[in-house]
């Protein structure tokens, strides 16, 4: 009925997850924390303002500005000792809250507190990965997506080294933060007293409670929350109220279903919050992409953000003085029906002095500029970063080649972080390796929101908690978008999440509704030399193998299907799985090689020849680029398409098939 509220909030105490209203305590006492262990567990503790002297890095990071940021091992330590090399040697009091390598060996690998003559640790590299080591355990440490990472603090009073016993590594990383006196910093202890074990538990549990409800970890001491709820059918054109009160406290939790509603490539539903009656929002990022969607996909599991079981949650705190507002805003060109349920997690705790106010911001560059890193933020204030969420994509199909570009970050104008490539920079490594950096995975940090290479596509997340960057005076953290220099162009979507005692001096709202679809490929080419899945190929008297060979003065890769007599069930074939991003006719093509023992090969769809048959005999081997095999309707994601070995020429010793690539291109 017209001039009926869509959204209708309705206000619940409650001590979980729609249960009968009781006070609800949060798992932490209100004492005051010391750097360490409790940062990595003490999400009620976020929003607090850091007062660590500084935040930085040791890394293999190539210092000539090349891209030899491990590969040589030129630049992988601070120095050699004669019993190995030293990865790090830091000045206390502080903390160490990440290490990070793709390369982690059998070698051992010491830690050394307060200049100490004997390690205090001794792990193998690896083991220190894989929860074999007391200090070092699961979920807290781990690996995936290529990567290996630990985030057990481990604090020193006066001073950390970090030895491996090695002649040679490759690539590392090693976040730290140092604090003034007079902190209760404790260096680490091979046997932890009680309390410590109780903190570790915590951490543990809270590790491992991705996609699950951590409210409980988020609630200050002596907190309740209060469920707001509200569900309705957004309008074109106009913002639904999710939540909205006058009076000081803050969000511990949010969450919005279903997923799908938020899915698609326009980016047209926007996330806004507001703050203590600023006519600005403090968010504003397309809804799907907060919660970590990927092209218009969900794709995140994290610890604090993501999505599971088709609900989509955020657990960051969000405090605020006296009052708060989120809304959902639909843009004027919403051409479908969105129905969505919200469930917002309130508690009447006002934000305290020490803590910063929480933002989030959506920037695109499209293209990226040419000799300029892609910039998540720059901000002048007080404050720290805790979130980066990354998609990228290249303008030509089967190119990922940005994703070698470091991160950079400067705090108070000292550039103090530099990394060692993007896949890196969240916990990953080997883009476009099988088994490592190839598919969408998630961790309660970090993780892969995809990598199709066919799409020039990858994307990734990372959250930062003890080891969050911040700064006093001004934050600036980029990311390269090519190897060296900058000199790639790419579509790149950032979001940060932050924590800042003002508002941020950069800009946070978004750009035209227009600008920020999702841009797909009209030309995909799919590489069969390489990592083209394939559906099937002949059921006997066939093998497929993978090739290289100088042909006119290029090195060239293919796939081989060679065949003798018959297949089983007619004709001999190889059947590809193309994964296309968007529906429609396309015009189907392949550069395949030309030679005294090729076949003679159809595009076959259902049993039915649907192009020509394309004779691939010549008198000596050569490269044949383009050639046109026939025009389909193909759906959007995979597709397969079934190449027939028809025959052969009179002339040719053989039936074989050597593909180097499929490539499927739109017809307008």
């Amino acid at each position: 009925m017209k001039g009926r509220p869509q959204f209708c909030p309705v206000r619940l105490l409650i001590a979980g997850f729609l249960t009968l209203p009781m006070v609800l305590v949060g798992c932490v006492t209100g004492a005051e924390a010391v750097p360490g262990i409790q940062e990595v567990y003490r999400i009620d503790r976020l929003a607090v303002l850091r007062d660590s002297k500084k935040v930085a890095s040791v890394s293999s990071y190539d210092r000539t500005g090349g891209n030899n940021d491990g590969f040589g091992g030129q630049y992988s330590f601070v120095r050699k000792e004669k019993d190995g090399l030293v990865l790090a040697d830091l000045e206390g009091p502080g903390v160490i809250y990440r290490v990070w390598t793709p390369t982690p060996t059998e070698h051992m690998m010491e830690f050394y507190f307060d200049g100490e003559a004997e390690p205090r640790i001794r792990v193998k590299y690896r083991d220190l990965f894989m929860g074999k080591h007391p200090a070092f355990p699961r979920p807290l440490v781990g690996f995936g997506a290529g990567g290996f990472y630990s985030y057990v603090p481990l604090p020193y009073e006066k001073s950390c080294k970090v030895l491996l016993r090695a002649e040679r590594t490759q690539f590392y990383q090693i976040n730290y933060a140092t604090y003034p006196p007079g902190k209760g910093i404790v260096s680490w202890a091979a046997e932890p007293s009680d309390e410590q074990r109780r903190h570790v538990e915590k951490a543990c549990d809270l590790f491992g409670s991705a996609g699950k409800d951590i409210s409980k970890y988020v609630v200050p001491s002596g907190g309740r929350i209060e469920t707001i709820t509200a569900k309705g059918t957004l309008e074109a054109g106009r913002a639904a109220t999710l939540f909205d009160v006058d009076r000081p406290g803050r969000i511990v939790g949010i969450r919005l279903s279903p997923a799908d509603a938020l899915a698609g490539k326009k980016r047209d539903i926007v996330l806004r919050a507001y703050w203590d009656g600023d006519a600005e929002p403090a968010v504003a990022v397309p809804a799907g992409d907060f919660f970590g969607y990927a092209w218009g996909e969900p794709a995140t599991r994290s610890l604090l953000v993501g999505t599971a079981d088709g609900v989509n949650y955020c657990y960051f705190p969000m405090p605020f003085d006296k009052s708060g507002r989120i809304e959902l805003y639909a843009e004027p060109g919403l051409d479908r029906n969105v129905s969505v349920q919200a469930q917002v997690l309130f508690v009447p705790t006002a934000r305290e002095k020490n803590e910063g106010k929480f933002y989030a911001l959506w920037r695109r560059e499209n293209p990226t500029t040419k000799g300029v890193p892609f910039t998540f933020i720059e901000t002048s204030g007080c404050g720290h970063l805790v979130g980066c969420i990354q998609q990228s994509q290249g303008f030509e199909s089967g190119n990922t080649y940005f994703f070698e570009g470091d991160d950079q970050t400067t705090l108070d104008g000292e550039l103090v972080i530099h990394g060692t490539g993007s896949e890196d920079f969240y916990n990953g490594g080997w883009y476009d390796v099988a088994g490592r950096w190839e598919a969408r995975r998630s961790f309660p940090l970090s993780g892969c929101l995809a990598y199709k290479k066919h799409l020039g596509r990858t994307g990734a997340y990372r959250l930062f908690l003890g080891d969050a960057y911040a700064y006093r005076k001004s934050l600036l953290q980029t990311i390269e978008h090519a190897p060296m220099g900058n000199d790639l162009l790419n579509d790149y979507c950032g979001v940060t999440f932050l924590y800042s005692q003002g508002r941020p001096t950069c800009k946070i709202s978004l750009p035209e509704a227009d600008r920020r679809k999702v841009v797909d490929l009209k030309r995909i080419v799919f590489a069969a030399w390489w990592n083209i899945p394939i559906h099937a190929f002949s059921y006997r008297d066939a093998s497929l193998t993978k090739g290289s060979e100088k042909l006119d003065d290029q090195n060239v890769q293919f796939l081989s299907l060679q065949t003798r007599g018959g297949d089983t069930f007619g004709r001999h074939f190889v059947s590809f799985a193309c994964e296309l991003p968007a529906a429609g006719a396309y015009k189907i093509s392949l550069d395949a090689i030309e030679g005294p023992a090729q076949g003679q090969v159809q595009l076959s769809m259902d049993e039915a020849p649907v192009g020509p048959m394309v004779d691939f005999y010549a008198e000596s081997r050569q490269r044949s680029p383009g050639v046109d095999m026939g025009t389909l309707e193909l759906a959007e994601g995979s597709n397969n398409l079934t190449f027939k070995i028809m025959g052969k020429n009179e002339k040719s010793e053989g039936q074989a098939f050597d593909v180097i690539n499929v490539i499927c291109e739109k017809v307008d």
